[in-house]
């Protein structure tokens, strides 16, 4: 065994690119601080009962855990920094304010996210904690993209959607746990095949509703046609009442609608989105609304936030006519 090699999916970062991630690290905090977002820097490993309380099954297979010499209780090392970071706005900030909070450290996955990416992503993201509107995404939003122009980003494609559609519709029909699982997947792989199989017993209105979301993908008319086509259910009408305001104040920036996009549904509670460059299959940076997650340390406040991967964004960064020079 030779003694250089490194664990799968874990690399060192070399020069130039070593450079490039700090710079662009500094340009994003540097980006938050002046946009009043407070910097906090938890820990890399917590005890499991407070890192995985509460959040899905991925985060879960996806954490290292080691057992703490000096307890003897299990410890986990973080795989994702926002359910520390809404630990820390439940409990150690002000009880009512309105947080705007940021962070960037290293996280680690047992398996990678894809083909070649790497187990040891170094997440930058801000959060913001206490507000409920449309106005809170949309800074949180415009933020993202802000991040990705200091980042020298020029090329993006941004997707847009909402969960609260689907999950309206899921209630109105009293799916089981087990066929609304499987017809999350469908929609996610927009499947209109088995879409129509799982929705086979449902009401003529709501089998239509089901069909017509993986066809809801397009421009700012999609949001117009969702409102025609699917039923006037008040979470669903204001699920797209969220995303027309949304849209009326991203102004010029061109953003694809996607009514199936259901990224994170068992974590995120309402607006979810994504930008993509240079024809990559996965996303360089990525957010939404979590209004729950911090329920299981005492405060479900409303809550929303976005983060990237550093690693990541270099690699898209290879090819060189993405980003400014």
């Amino acid at each position: 065994m030779t003694a250089w090699l490194l664990p799968e999916n874990v690399e060192d970062v070399l020069p130039p690119q070593a450079w490039r991630m700090e710079d662009m690290r500094r340009a994003l905090l540097d980006l938050f601080r002046g946009r009043g977002y407070q910097l906090v820097i938890p820990p890399l490993m917590e005890y499991v009962d407070s890192l995985l309380t509460g959040v899905g099954a991925d985060l879960d297979l996806k954490t290292f855990k080691l057992v703490d010499q000096l307890t003897g209780r299990l410890m986990g090392v973080r795989a994702d920094i926002t359910p520390q970071v809404a630990r820390i706005d439940a409990h150690l900030l002000a009880a009512n304010a309105v947080n705007r909070l940021c962070y960037a450290g290293s996280v680690l996955h047992t398996q990678s996210d894809g083909f070649h990416r790497s187990r040891e992503p170094i997440q930058v993201g801000a959060e913001l904690y206490g507000e409920a509107g449309a106005e809170a995404d949309l800074e949180i939003l415009t933020l993202m993209l802000q991040g990705l122009d200091a980042c020298g980003v020029k090329t993006l494609q941004l997707d847009i959607g909402h969960v609260g559609v689907y999950r309206a519709l899921a209630q109105e029909a009293g799916l089981s746990g087990a066929v609304e699982h499987q017809l999350f997947g469908a929609l996610q792989a927009k499947d209109s095949s088995a879409v129509t199989v799982l929705t086979a017993g449902l009401s003529a209105a709501l089998r239509e509703a089901f069909a017509a979301l993986p066809q809801l993908y397009g421009d700012r008319s999609v949001l117009a046609e969702a409102r025609a086509r699917l039923p006037q259910l008040t979470s669903v009408q204001a699920a797209l009442d969220t995303l027309e305001r949304i849209d009326q104040g991203l102004g010029k920036v061109d953003a694809a609608y996607d009514l199936a996009e259901l990224r994170g549904y068992g974590y995120h509670s309402g607006v979810v989105f994504a930008a993509y460059t240079g024809g990559r299959s996965h996303a360089i940076a990525q957010g939404g609304r979590y209004d729950e997650v911090g329920r299981v340390f005492g405060r479900a406040r409303p809550a929303t936030g976005f983060s990237l991967d550093l690693r990541e964004l270099v690699v898209a960064g290879s090819d060189m006519s993405l980003f400014q020079q």
